[in-house]
């Protein structure tokens, strides 16, 4: 369950801001969210579809979110709210349900340069440092330990959590969400040697040439100069990291949302409402177009362009320029008609070939 009393609301009120039906005794109070199985009796039961509708005789719920048509009376309840899209009611109603940030006072554990400038209503938690010129809007949440450097910009009402660790060069829009242990600007992992290296002389000759040694193997680096530009309504999830761009900043569009243990290199433009889910590595320089998903563990080659809306399936892997519209899935990635013909093909060919064994030859 979650929720509490201070969050009570009518089914009736939490029907009106969903813009969803309710039926039955509307004027109950909701205090949480639960499980069917695991609700009681001030709990708005989440049975959005009918594969949880048994479950609801398991819990004490006496109202519940429904699926479209669904008997509610025959389910023993008093009260329902009918979702037709169950996870879009699921976004308002835990939005709803959620504790808002505190608007605590700056801590005085907190170190805050001089010159940095802090918007009304700020809360920054204690061990976390504020460098020099740095501009936080207003009612923005920064929690304990985390490092803001030099001239970085935070929006209006960002919320920054736990650990995070935000570089030179870097500005974010407003009411982002940056959850624990991110690290947003550091520097690319871009380096140069003296003479062509093995990767670039394997480029061009396809490994026709064995690789030898190079008289100079130094790997000088290359620095990170850009920064980071990330959007309005961006959330980057724990742990993700996202690089700075050489000359010219990385840039992450409004409204895109990253999930844990991604990693954005240098350079790269990802586009507006994008979803890169967990895992998935963007490599320099590739371009990202607007509303595209990445899947889980997903790759995309540096200095490639992906179209917009375009979506890479888990753990795909992109080596070439994918077009707008695209459903890419397998390594290297193919669209999804062509990935699942050849694997049809690949299955009927070991089914064909298939040893027979000793108990059928003797048959």
């Amino acid at each position: 369950m979650m929720g509490s009393d201070e969050m009570a609301q009518t089914v009736k009120d939490i029907a009106a801001a969903l813009g969803a039906k309710a039926f039955g005794a509307v004027d109950l109070f909701i205090t949480g969210l639960s499980e069917p199985g695991a609700a009681g009796p001030d709990d708005l039961a989440l049975a959005m579809s009918p594969a949880y509708g048994a479950a609801l005789a398991q819990g004490k719920a006496r109202a519940a979110v429904v699926w479209a048509g669904a008997d509610w009376q025959a389910l023993g309840l008093e009260a329902a709210i009918e979702a037709p899209r169950a996870r879009l009611a699921m976004a308002g109603l835990t939005q709803m349900m959620d504790q808002p940030p505190l608007h605590a006072p700056i801590s005085p554990h907190a170190v805050i340069d001089p010159s940095a400038t802090i918007g009304r209503d700020v809360a920054i938690g204690a061990f976390t440092i504020i460098g020099a010129d740095v501009v936080i809007g207003d009612r923005a949440q920064i929690a304990s330990h985390v490092s803001i450097a030099d001239g970085v910009t935070l929006g209006d009402d960002a919320q920054i959590a736990a650990g995070v660790r935000i570089q030179r060069r870097v500005r974010l829009g407003a009411r982002c969400l940056i959850q624990p242990n991110v690290v947003i600007g550091g520097d690319g992992f871009s380096f140069v040697t003296a003479a062509p290296s093995n990767v670039e002389i394997g480029r061009k000759t396809l490994g026709r040439i064995p690789f030898e040694a190079p008289s100079d193997p130094k790997q000088y680096r290359i620095h990170s100069l850009g920064g980071v530009e990330i959007g309005d309504d961006v959330e980057i999830g724990a742990n993700s990291t996202i690089d700075a761009g050489t000359i010219r900043a990385t840039r992450i569009g409004h409204g895109t949302k990253i999930d844990n243990l991604v990693q954005v290199g240098h350079n790269v433009i990802v586009g507006r409402d994008c979803l890169l889910c967990a895992q998935a590595a963007v490599a320099g320089s590739a371009v990202i177009g607007d509303r595209t998903v990445l899947g889980g563990k997903s790759g995309i080659g540096d200095n490639l362009k992906i179209g917009a809306d375009c979506v890479i399936g888990g753990a795909a892997i992109v080596l070439s320029d994918v077009a707008a519209g695209s459903f890419m899935m397998g390594y290297p990635a193919q669209p999804m008609l062509t990935y699942r013909a050849r694997e049809r093909s690949l299955r009927q060919a070991v089914l064909r070939h298939k040893p027979v064994s000793k108990d059928a030859q003797n048959d």
